[in-house]
C-alpha cells in the first residue's frame, strides 16, 4: 500500500469510528424528548439511516483504497 492509500485508509477508518461513536450520543436519541420526528418519521431513524449509507459508502471506498497484493497483480 503505497502512502496516498495508507492516507485514504486512516481517514476511512477515523470516519467510521467517529460515526459508530456518534450513535450513542444525544444527537440521535435527544434526550428529555417523548417523540422526535422528522416530517413524521422518527428522528432516530432518519439518522441510523443516514448513518448505515453512510458505513456502506466507507466500506465500499475501503475496499478500493485498501487492496491485497494477489488483487493488484491479477487486474491489469
Amino acid at each position: 500500500m503505497n502512502d496516498k492509500n495508507r492516507k485514504y485508509w486512516r481517514i476511512l477508518r477515523t470516519v467510521a469510528i467517529v460515526l459508530c461513536i456518534l450513535v450513542f450520543t444525544p444527537l440521535i436519541i435527544p434526550e428529555g424528548v417523548y417523540k422526535p420526528e422528522l416530517l413524521g418519521i422518527p428522528y432516530s431513524l432518519w439518522t441510523s439511516f443516514l448513518i448505515t449509507v453512510a458505513l456502506v459508502v466507507i466500506t465500499y471506498l475501503g475496499t478500493r483504497v485498501h487492496r491485497s497484493n494477489e488483487e493488484e497483480e491479477v487486474e491489469p
